[in-house]
């Protein structure tokens, strides 16, 4: 919702955070609540941390059922005690069986090998690598694009009842 923009740019301003994403403004992130493209969430996570990040999933209602993990970002102070781990397999189950997809992927920046050791354990596999793709304060860096296809996901993810 809207009201919950104010969270948002706050969590993927955060500078622990900033060198793992690229960033919207206000007005992108406006734009795409509004397109039925496009899922938001915001991260839940019990009484003492109501609000602990966001996920965007776009493509939803791609004909070719492929649809993107656009961002998930959590607040620091709960990375590392698996909420990132719960919000994929949610993810997973809700992109496979509630949206129909065939194909659920992200891409990844290069610097940031915990979240790909993270999608790696879940199941998602290494496509490519978009070499020196973005531009950082440091540079540039690559974007790694992975991928879990559906035949994969029985196999290789859990559900979560």
């Amino acid at each position: 919702m809207t009201s919950d923009l104010d969270f948002v740019i706050s969590v993927e301003q955060d500078a622990a955070n900033r060198p793992f994403i690229t960033p919207w403004d206000r007005t992108q992130h406006e734009g795409a609540i509004r397109f039925p493209d496009f899922r938001h969430f915001i991260v839940e996570a019990g009484s003492g941390y109501p609000s602990v990040g966001f996920v965007i999933l776009q493509g939803c209602r791609n004909p070719h059922r492929s649809i993107e993990l656009k961002r998930m970002v959590l607040q620091p102070v709960v990375q590392g005690a698996g909420i990132g781990r719960a919000c994929i397999r949610w993810l997973a189950k809700m992109a496979f069986r509630d949206l129909g997809a065939h194909r659920f992927w992200l891409d990844v920046k290069g610097l940031n090998v915990r979240a790909q050791a993270l999608y790696r354990s879940e199941g998602f596999v290494v496509e490519g690598r978009l070499r020196e793709s973005v531009r950082t304060d440091d540079g540039y860096d690559d974007l790694i694009v992975m991928s879990m296809l559906e035949q994969e996901r029985s196999v290789k993810v859990k559900d979560i009842q």
